[in-house]
């Protein structure tokens, strides 16, 4: 017997549990997305969220409220009469009116290993941090922010060059085959959950503005793990001197290098860049407007050689 499912959800990450929660057999009676935002390069078209997207296309009924604290959003969760709610990356905190608004309560999937970063960020917190690795948790929710307890959990490596976006494509998979575990476990009445520890809790802040700038100064690791963190999106910078102007070079890939010298410098024709301490080798960049390009063919079209600086 299919459980009567409420989704909240916004991204693409949001939008592959929701698809596996229907290709479970499950009933889906409403999603609840952020709104739609302003898109386009004069920000005069609305643009739905993924999840919201895929709900229409199901058709499932979505909603979009910018709150869930007023008494008639709550009374209307309340009506639609769902056994169980599923959130994965929403984007709002849950009153507990909502929390308690099902016959079983709202289960959240995580990608962390919970209570470390918890928040907006743990995909990137995570790398950022040199962890070398990260996983899936579903947790039935409570006030706190990702303090409740966890039911299900899968770790996952997280690769010594490893970007977020390949992370949270991993991720994004194991999270929704976990998620449909758990509800096939809480259908059968055996989900049991565990506290989370109180101890090692992290908090994984957005990503802000002044952190996408690579601190040539720092050591190589950390400058290493700062552009796979952020990578795709949004993308850590440098400034490089192109046929006499500073342009703005978006960095997608690097590895660890070697060799060393005043940071910024270029140490060799494979765009190894020296740091505070060590050395790191930049495999992918992006000039402002151009495509992602391989290093070779960047240092070969900027003119760039070695002994210049980053």
């Amino acid at each position: 017997m299919a459980l009567r499912v409420i989704f909240m959800g916004t991204p693409e990450f949001s939008a592959a549990t929701l698809k596996a929660i229907v290709e479970a057999g499950h009933e889906v009676v409403a999603a609840y997305s952020q709104p739609p935002r302003p898109a386009g390069r004069r920000g005069l078209e609305l643009k739905k969220s993924p999840v919201h997207d895929l709900a229409e296309s199901l058709g499932i009924e979505v909603r979009t409220p910018v709150s869930l604290k007023g008494e008639a959003e709550q009374a209307a969760f309340r009506a639609l009469g769902a056994d169980v709610a599923v959130v994965v990356a929403y984007g709002l905190l849950l009153p507990k009116a909502i929390l308690d608004g099902t016959r079983l309560g709202a289960y959240n999937g995580h990608a962390s290993l919970l209570p470390r970063w918890r928040g907006a960020a743990p995909i990137q917190r995570a790398i950022m941090a040199g962890d070398a690795e990260t996983g899936m948790m579903v947790m039935k929710m409570d006030e706190g922010l990702d303090t409740g307890p966890v039911a299900l959990t899968e770790r996952v490596a997280i690769g010594a060059d490893m970007t977020a976006g390949e992370l949270h494509d991993r991720l994004r998979d194991v999270g929704a085959r976990l998620m449909v575990e758990a509800l096939g476990r809480l259908e059968a009445g055996d989900l049991p959950t565990v506290a989370q520890s109180g101890e090692g809790a992290t908090y994984a802040a957005k990503i802000s503005k002044d952190e996408t700038r690579i601190d040539w100064s720092k050591p190589a690791p950390e400058v290493h793990d700062r552009i796979r963190s952020i990578s795709p999106f949004p993308g850590a910078w440098c400034e490089a001197t192109i046929g006499g102007k500073p342009e703005r070079l978006k960095l997608l890939r690097s590895t660890m290098g070697e060799g060393a010298g005043m940071p910024g410098t270029i140490l060799d024709d494979r765009l190894t860049i020296a740091c505070g301490d060590g050395a790191v080798r930049l495999v992918e960049v992006q000039r402002a407007g151009g495509r992602p390009m391989e290093a070779g063919a960047f240092l070969r079209g900027a003119g760039l050689k070695k002994g210049d600086r980053l």
